[in-house]
């Protein structure tokens, strides 16, 4: 039945068409859907070809069968991705699909696609021209192609979809198809198109009763049903899972804050004590004292740490320290899912040998991909989303998914590949921040000479091991650094002044209330540069302090030796 297009104002002319194209392509596609002609003439070609050069796999073509207007939702990875969904449908089945209105520049670009059956949209603002155009479309019989996250998302998980799909499935009644692609990002480089890979599902069709003029928050609701079954057969088809659940293990200040974030960026949680009776406390107080005044939001399920059902969760946090990582990877390892990642939240090394956290774990957890986090990110001040962070990983998807929960949590989210830079630099902090607070007691240069000196040494290993001196200048390093120093609570600065007091280090986790990493890795970090003919007279001299061999005064008497034998060489 048609239905006449409402009242909308007229598109407006930008500097990418004029306003009369515009609205002459909606004319085209609203009256005549396609040119039978050209479409049947580039169906023809493109179908086998995609069978032959892309081995295309279609999966649930059956649910396609439907009589009437169809609307078809899909994730969207490539600009092939409307015409191997063509390839999907039936014959007699000719798509409609919207696209963005850059692509319709060129004249000659334009006319074509629209013959084919698209229609331009202007992305990032409220188009009723191409909901209106997409509603007539299918009330009269036909099928319109919609990629509800609104852009090409080349890699990672799917992105979180737009109402737009639940409002016009609302506004026609017609069936909703659910569609995943994978394997067309793969398929473009510059102009060569690569024989890849392309597998396409269909899933049973949805049906919603039709709405005259839905609210956004009944769209909304709409979308939320159609979008998880694209998900599962995206999933099915192999596709990276999103984040859903995630466990924290470890209940400390940092650990809790960003059980508390990762909650906020939409993630369901569960935090991991050691004992049922602090789970308890925590679940019926909904606040942990390591982190005083920050309420625990109803998306955190506390519990003892044994107790969690770890094969069921997306994403692993660690939040232990460094020196407790081999025993936790030990109780863990085998309870973690392949298509987990792992996050470590330690700053430090690991013994024996001074590994990396991220070099350590990834030899023991067969999980997809390992992260860490770096960064000025004092835990209360993160859990009240003030704070910048660093996200380290190697693996392209898990930055960009953690950092869009982190984004989604309210802060400010660095992600780099530079692993190796990011824990370095919380080591060097650590070590640094420690030393300056040794020092204070004889002096500020004495303090400044001693972190300088330390930093130094520990940059210089690091670039030894692949790191990159940017990281180092950023948040990860100099801003973690400045923020540790200043900060009254540091763990660190607290425990680098009882030991410039004299206080044995043996006896500063039980005066400072929980772990200082920089005791426990600088003389793991003197040792291991030492085995790799690395010169750090300041670590070694501070790692002498530590393990009771020297005064404070002799010590200091050494970093101004070895300040003045830098300056001669």
């Amino acid at each position: 039945m048609e239905d006449p297009v409402r009242a909308s104002a007229p598109p407006r002319a930008d500097d990418v068409i004029s306003g009369e194209r515009f609205q002459a392509y909606h004319a085209f596609a609203r009256e005549h859907g396609v040119n039978r002609f050209v479409y049947t003439v580039v169906r023809l070609f493109c179908v086998p070809f995609f069978l032959i050069w892309f081995r295309l796999e279609r999966q649930g073509r059956e649910h396609a069968r439907v009589k009437g207007g169809l609307i078809v939702a899909s994730n969207h990875r490539s600009f092939l991705d409307p015409f191997v969904i063509g390839a999907l449908l039936p014959w007699r089945r000719q798509i409609q699909f919207v696209a963005k209105v850059e692509l319709f520049e060129k004249r000659w670009r334009g006319w074509i696609l629209n013959r084919l059956g698209a229609f331009p949209i202007r992305r990032g603002q409220s188009d009723e021209a191409a909901i209106d155009t997409a509603r007539l479309a299918v009330l009269r019989g036909g099928t319109v192609v919609i990629f509800p996250e609104g852009t090409r998302i080349r890699q990672g998980a799917l992105a979180r979809p737009k109402r737009g799909v639940g409002r016009l499935a609302l506004e026609s009644g017609v069936p909703v198809l659910p569609v995943a692609v994978i394997g067309s990002e793969h398929v473009r480089r510059g102009w060569r198109i690569r024989p890849r890979k392309v597998r396409l599902r269909a899933g049973t069709p949805l049906t919603f009763p039709q709405t005259e003029r839905p609210s956004p928050s009944l769209a909304v609701t709409v979308t939320d049903r159609i979008w998880p079954n694209i998900e599962l057969q995206w999933e099915y088809l192999g596709g990276l899972p999103p984040l859903r659940k995630a466990a924290v293990i470890g209940a400390g200040s940092w650990g809790t804050a960003v059980a508390v974030l990762l909650a906020r960026g939409g993630l369901e949680v569960q935090l991991g004590t050691r004992s049922d009776e602090k789970a308890a406390e925590i679940a019926r107080t909904r606040e942990n004292d390591y982190l005083p005044g920050i309420k625990l939001p109803q998306e955190v399920e506390v519990k003892r740490a044994a107790d969690i059902e770890l094969a069921g969760c997306d994403l692993i946090c660690l939040a232990v320290p460094s020196k407790a990582i081999p025993q936790a990877v030990g109780t863990y390892a085998d309870r973690v899912g392949s298509r987990a990642a792992v996050l470590l939240l330690s700053k430090g090394l690991i013994q024996p040998l001074g590994m990396l956290p991220t070099d350590y774990v990834s030899e023991r957890i067969p999980a997809r991909a390992i992260a860490c986090l770096g960064g000025p990110a004092h835990a209360k001040e993160a859990a009240a989303g003030m704070a910048a962070l660093v996200l380290g990983s190697q693996d392209a998807d898990l930055r960009v998914q953690l950092g869009e929960v982190f984004d989604r949590a309210g802060l400010v989210c660095e992600r780099t590949d530079d692993v190796t830079g990011v824990e370095m630099a919380g080591v060097a902090k650590n070590a640094a921040a420690l030393a300056a607070a040794a020092a204070e007691p004889h002096g500020m240069n004495a303090a400044g000479i001693a972190a300088a000196g330390i930093w130094d040494e520990c940059i210089d290993y690091a670039l030894s091991k692949g790191g990159r001196m940017e990281t180092f200048a950023g948040l990860a390093g100099v801003g973690d650094l400045t923020a540790t120093i200043l900060a009254p609570g540091s763990r660190n600065r607290r425990a680098g002044e009882l030991l410039g007091k004299g206080t044995p280090a043996a006896q500063i986790p039980g005066k400072v209330g929980q772990a200082s990493e920089g005791l426990d890795a600088v003389p793991l970090i003197a040792e291991t540069m030492m085995r790799a003919g690395i010169d750090a007279p300041r670590l070694e001299g501070l790692a002498a302090l530590i393990a009771g061999e020297i005064e404070a005064t002799e010590w200091i008497a050494g970093l101004r030796r070895a300040e003045r034998a830098r300056r001669a060489a």
